[in-house]
């Protein structure tokens, strides 16, 4: 059985990295897996239980249908125009500046895709007009958009939290230090790398860009409203000041603090609640479809795990060993996401049915499941394959394989930093 069911993961995740619809691929494996096991009903019984999972979808369709109204009001644009300002006066740390930008504002725009759509709109022409190589220029941009990973709006620190038995703030409070360490790491040797190949600011390439005359009238014009910028910033403040370890508000929860956002952005851009109202419930409906769907089908694919016996083969394997989880849980969903362009599937199948048992291995669940999410963001940020390598490689005109090769030792040396940090 437990062989039947390794052949049947192997082909699951061989088949995500081919591009198959990864909620198909993960729902359907995990399905055949309980027919094998003797448990058909257990696969609907998991199916129906996550798909009105209490905590978890309010909070993950809240989040996208703010994210919706922000680009509707375009609040998300004047916040990035308001920092990008700050780049294009400090050149001699430019690459380390584009990089904290980036992920500080994907905690806010917490889709990977639509931070580099936001983001590299701006800065990738900025970068780009300071002299910075156009590879390298989007390579920054997209190192950076692992940020999400400390987001009350990604899919995966509700999930941790509800395994784990605690808020969402509490998740975030306890991996924050570790992601912030982490992300100085991230940038010391992304800086290193443009130094070594001479890629960062340069007066001839500078030049050179303003001659071509590629940079949009409508980015120089652009004015950028101060209110208006610091909307998409509203909920995150609450949720920290209204967290049990800061405690200066009420405890706020995610949907409170989402809500509150959309309100505030109607009133300071005036606009139509009609259409915002349009757009947050488009945002809802795109969140469920795509990111509880995605929880969904894993779950039931961790169900099929544990009905073929290899759930409790893991973790004997595992058992009082806590270098073989840690590797585990970092290496595993870095290498899919590299490959397949998401971590997603591969970090929610391991905290699924590995990181409930974190005890037997010596580590805390929030620690092993912020470790497993977090390299799976991680190297996400170096796939060739990504929505968000993607949109960056459009934006700078580069081919997304030369990102790879810019961001691989960041990010090694980022998964490697995680190990320690959560040793």
């Amino acid at each position: 059985m437990q062989i039947i069911g390794g052949i049947i993961v192997i082909l699951a995740f061989a088949a995500i990295i081919k591009k198959y619809e990864t909620r198909m691929v993960l729902f359907g494996s995990g399905l055949l897996m309980c027919v094998i096991g003797g448990v058909p009903d257990t696969a609907i019984t998991t199916f129906s239980k996550q798909m009105v999972h209490n905590s978890l979808v309010p909070t993950i369709c809240t989040v996208m249908g703010f994210s919706y109204v922000m680009k509707l009001t375009e609040c998300d644009r004047h916040l990035v125009s308001s920092i990008s300002g700050v780049l294009k006066k400090s050149k001699i740390f430019l690459i380390p500046l584009a990089f904290l930008l980036t992920w500080w504002i994907n905690i806010a725009i917490p889709s990977a895709a639509g931070c580099a759509a936001a983001v590299g709109s701006i800065l990738i022409p900025t970068l780009m007009a300071a002299g910075v190589h156009p590879a390298m220029a989007a390579s920054v941009v997209l190192a950076g958009t692992w940020g999400s990973a400390i987001s009350p709006g990604t899919s995966h620190n509700p999930f941790v939290a509800d395994l784990a038995g605690v808020d969402v703030m509490t998740v975030i409070m306890n991996e924050a230090p570790a992601a912030i360490i982490t992300s100085l790491i991230c940038i010391a040797v992304l800086t290193a790398v443009a130094v070594v190949r001479k890629e960062g600011p340069s007066e001839e390439r500078a030049q050179a860009y303003m001659v071509s005359g590629e940079e949009s009238a409508a980015s120089q014009e652009f004015k950028v409203n101060p209110l208006k910028a610091l909307v998409p910033l509203v909920p995150l403040v609450l949720l920290i000041l209204g967290s049990k370890q800061v405690a200066v508000l009420p405890l706020v929860s995610v949907p409170m603090a989402m809500i509150s956002g959309v309100l505030l952005g109607l009133l300071v851009t005036l606009t139509n609640p009609q259409e915002a109202t349009k757009k947050f419930f488009e945002g809802m409906g795109n969140a469920y479809g795509s990111v509880v769907g995605l929880i969904v089908a894993a779950a039931v694919f961790t169900a099929g795990m544990k009905a073929m016996g290899l759930t409790d083969a893991l973790i004997n394997v595992m058992k009082g060993s806590e270098s073989i989880a840690q590797v585990a849980g970092a290496f595993g969903p870095f290498i899919i996401a590299i490959i397949s362009g998401s971590g997603d599937a591969a970090a929610l199948a391991f905290n699924g049915a590995i990181t409930p048992h974190a005890a037997d291995f010596g580590m805390t669940i929030m620690n092993l499941g912020s470790l497993a999410q977090m390299t799976g963001a991680i190297g996400r940020s170096m796939s060739p394959v990504a929505g968000a390598a993607i949109v960056c490689a459009g934006l700078a005109k580069v081919s997304p394989m030369e990102m790879t090769k810019r961001n691989a030792l960041p990010m090694l040396a980022s998964v490697i930093a995680f190990m320690v940090l959560f040793g």
